[in-house]
């Protein structure tokens, strides 16, 4: 059974070390525009950069070199949830078109939504406000659930998702992934799937993964490394300054625990 995490409470929160904001420029020829096979390379040919605990030292090397680095009794924890088609075209209230981008599934049924329109975050919807979907889906409003940047606006809705089929089956005919504004082109669903996806429920990529192949996997085992799986499911990763970390769903089996905590 999903269980939301527990947010940090005011009093926890103030007992926090403050966290600055790393300042770091990525010059755009170092952007990755497209995903690695749409660039003449393989999954497990991107950049890692390998810190080391016991004297500090860092080496760039590749993700395919991921083995040599771990020792036999090393364990890997992979998240093996699957990304959802979670962006789709809507009609709001006034006829204008938007994109809802499903964030965080709620208990009875809610979901977090963000409602967007020329490609930002449309912060002047307003409770009740129902966004219309293909072939008769809608989005209802129903309270704010974070607030937009400096405290304007609405970002994340607690709203009402209603579909003719189940919704994941109508994400995968009507949707699609949510992508960042770097990325050039579009590209299908499954680009931005982990190769050891068990379940769908992210709606963006839980991109860590992503360099992993079966390949890989093998090496790790045959090595002695231990790979064991968790599920959480992630939403939208574009958080304002402003607004706190959200809970999430996530599962852990005993079996996982154990082996962690071993």
């Amino acid at each position: 059974m999903s269980a939301l995490s527990v947010p940090v409470l005011d009093e926890e929160r103030a007992r926090l070390p403050e966290l600055h904001p790393l300042s770091f420029a990525l010059p755009r020829e170092l952007e990755a525009p497209a995903p690695p096979e749409n660039r003449g390379m393989t999954r497990d040919a991107v950049r890692m950069l390998v810190a080391s605990k016991s004297d500090g030292s860092l080496v760039h090397s590749h993700f395919s070199e991921l083995p040599r680095f771990l020792d036999e009794g090393d364990l890997v924890v992979i998240n093996t949830s699957g990304t959802l088609a979670a962006e789709i075209d809507g009609t709001a209230p006034d006829g204008a078109a938007v994109q809802v981008h499903l964030s965080t599934r709620l208990p009875a049924g809610l979901w977090t939504v963000e409602i967007r329109r020329d490609g930002r975050a449309h912060l002047a919807a307003s409770p009740g406000d129902v966004v219309q979907l293909p072939a008769g889906g809608h989005v209802a409003l129903l309270t704010p659930y974070s607030p937009g940047p400096g405290g304007t606006g609405v970002r994340l809705w607690v709203s009402r998702v209603e579909t003719p089929e189940r919704l994941y089956s109508y994400l995968a005919r009507y949707g699609r992934p949510i992508r960042y504004g770097y990325v050039r082109g579009s590209y299908p669903l499954s680009a931005y799937q982990n190769v050891y996806v068990t379940e769908p429920g992210s709606a963006e990529m839980p991109s860590a993964g992503r360099p992993f192949t079966p390949e890989i996997l093998t090496r790790l085992a045959a090595r002695g490394v231990g790979v064991v799986p968790l599920v959480l499911h992630t939403g939208v990763a574009s958080l304002d300054a402003s607004e706190p970390p959200y809970p999430e769903h996530y599962r852990v089996s005993p079996a996982t625990a154990h082996r962690i905590t071993v």
